[in-house]
């Protein structure tokens, strides 16, 4: 076995961290990560005390919303706001550190992301959500493609 290199060291986390997802459509993970440590972990679910969606459906599959729009009609949170929220929550500075998702951001977390001041962006899949990719490249923040490699 190979030992991986640090940008797929997490990413294998940020997967890892999508299996506690709820939501199901997608099972998004997020870390933040500065000096090679971990600051903070999000998955997408709804907010904590709120019953899921894998326990009572999807409003978005209900009302037959397509990926990447609306986002406004969803119980659950992103796994990159929760990210945002947990470092925040515990008083983690997350300026300049690299955020490891298993998507690109949409539209709205990378607004989100460019405020809080990560650097960088690390996905293993892209995101059906154009106005995020332009938004973060107009900011400055590079974004870069993990490819899936073999265990």
């Amino acid at each position: 076995m190979t030992r991986p290199s640090w940008d797929q060291y997490f990413m294998d986390i940020a997967c890892l961290v999508a299996r506690r997802s709820t939501c199901l459509r997608r099972h998004v993970g997020a870390i933040v990560v500065r000096d090679k440590r971990i600051l903070a972990t999000g998955y997408n679910g709804a907010p904590t005390g709120l019953p899921h969606c894998i326990d009572i459906g999807c409003l978005r599959e209900k009302l037959g919303i397509a990926s990447g729009e609306r986002h406004e009609l969803c119980r659950g949170l992103h796994a990159e706001q929760n990210v945002i929220i947990q470092a925040a929550y515990h008083g983690v500075c997350i300026k300049g550190a690299t955020l490891y998702c298993t998507n690109l951001p949409c539209s709205i977390c990378s607004k989100m992301l460019i405020n809080a001041g990560i650097g960088e962006i690390k996905y293993r899949q892209g995101y059906a959500d154009s106005m995020a990719e332009e938004m973060l490249k107009a900011a400055g923040v590079p974004t870069t493609k993990i490819e899936e490699t073999e265990k």
